[in-house]
């Protein structure tokens, strides 16, 4: 009796032997696996207020990476996470993207809040970041692994001002501001300084206001734009609430012309807006009409023929671009070493790219020209280029 159980005994312990072993050669075949490719972290915008630019910047990566999916003779694998147009589930999204998906470096985030609140993140992570569009200054400030493909407000706001005077030849300016959030302000902000230079005349911004993300109403801030009647009103925002905020003034009978930012270049505001978005203009990125390099056509041909004729935009291309910046550190880097990937980063020089001519100065940000555009006939149209001085 004791000898059969002495049997079963030693059955038992090699069967979970034999068990163990087969974990552990799953798990050296994994880590095999793993060796064989280099994680690319994406966090965007997928859901809420700004999935549409999420989305768009994502199409750009996906784009990039089918064009490109190999680096140093290793797989590319992209780990897209939806941070929910929310602060806090951008922030959880790159911890997740380091400590769970182990990702060398990350692409995003559309909207300057979210990569702030992600920045400090990767930042005590120590991996490096590409951001795609957020523009506001404070996203690399104190922060030397954050980048960006994009140019920043203080030269965004200088070219609406610029346009606003000098084009359109306004004298007074209304702004309406999304206090909420942190582009909006900054953008702002910038507007009036480079507004004020440029009448020399203090009193020229004659009326500054605000709302919220998520606001529907805007019907107090536009009875005071109607009483005071400037040339232009400065509104920058998310492009639902931009598109509603106009939509409104149109009703109220106001016929200053609306001003905006990159935001604005989604099909959802012209959907929103209809007819009362007609005729105002904002700063963007890229545009088909004028491609700068050769990888503009490149990106653009193959944009058309795999998302079917739909029209490019500056988002896709700056996921693009963000993409191939990131691929080209890992190149130079020669390693996937997230702190080997930021020294590249930081040394990146005259990189052709969709959306131009990239070289990343000490801050990490990109010194690049704007495109105006402007609605007309229910579409976007190119205006003109804007070289920064």
């Amino acid at each position: 009796m004791f000898k059969r159980f002495s049997l079963i005994a030693m059955a038992v312990v090699l069967m979970a032997a034999l068990a163990l072993a087969g974990c552990g050669q799953k798990e050296a075949q994994k880590t095999t696996e793993e060796s064989d490719v280099i994680k690319i972290g994406v966090y965007e915008p997928m859901t809420g207020a700004s999935a549409a630019g999420g989305q768009m910047t994502v199409e750009g990566i996906e784009l990039a990476n089918e064009m490109y999916p190999e680096v140093l003779g290793k797989k590319i694998q992209l780990v897209i996470v939806d941070n929910k147009t929310d602060k806090t589930e951008a922030a959880n999204a790159v911890a997740r993207l380091i400590e769970k998906d182990k990702v060398s470096v990350i692409i995003g985030s559309y909207g300057s809040s979210l990569s702030m609140s992600g920045g400090q993140v990767a930042k005590d992570a120590g991996v490096p970041v590409v951001g795609c569009s957020p523009t506001n200054p404070l996203v690399t400030l104190d922060n030397d692994y954050y980048f960006r493909v994009c140019f920043i407000d203080p030269f965004q706001g200088k070219v609406m001002a610029k346009y606003a005077y000098e084009t359109l030849k306004a004298k007074t300016a209304a702004i309406i501001m999304d206090i909420s959030n942190d582009y909006s302000v900054g953008l702002s902000n910038f507007f009036k300084k480079a507004f004020i230079e440029y009448t020399g005349d203090e009193k020229s911004i004659v009326a500054e206001m605000n709302y919220k993300t998520g606001d529907q109403d805007f019907t107090a801030q536009l009875t005071t734009i109607k009483e005071l009647k400037p040339d232009v009103v400065f509104a920058p925002g998310n492009y639902g609430e931009s598109a509603l905020l106009i939509k409104q003034a149109r009703e109220l009978g106001i016929d200053s012309k609306f001003l905006g930012g990159d935001t604005w270049e989604a099909p959802e505001f012209i959907e929103i807006g209809g007819d009362a978005v007609e005729g105002v203009a904002f700063s963007t990125h890229y545009t088909e009409e004028a491609p700068v390099t050769e990888v503009s056509e490149e990106f653009l041909n193959a944009y058309k023929n795999k998302y079917g004729g739909k029209e490019a935009n500056a988002f896709a291309a700056l996921g693009f671009d963000a993409y191939l910046v990131a691929r080209d550190a890992i190149e130079r880097a020669g390693s996937a070493d997230p702190k080997a990937i930021r020294d590249a980063l930081s040394q990146t020089k005259d990189f052709k790219g969709a959306t131009g001519i990239i070289t990343l100065d000490e801050n990490g940000d990109a010194n690049k020209s704007a495109v105006i555009k402007k609605v007309e006939g229910g579409k976007f149209v190119f205006v003109s280029v804007v070289e920064p001085e």
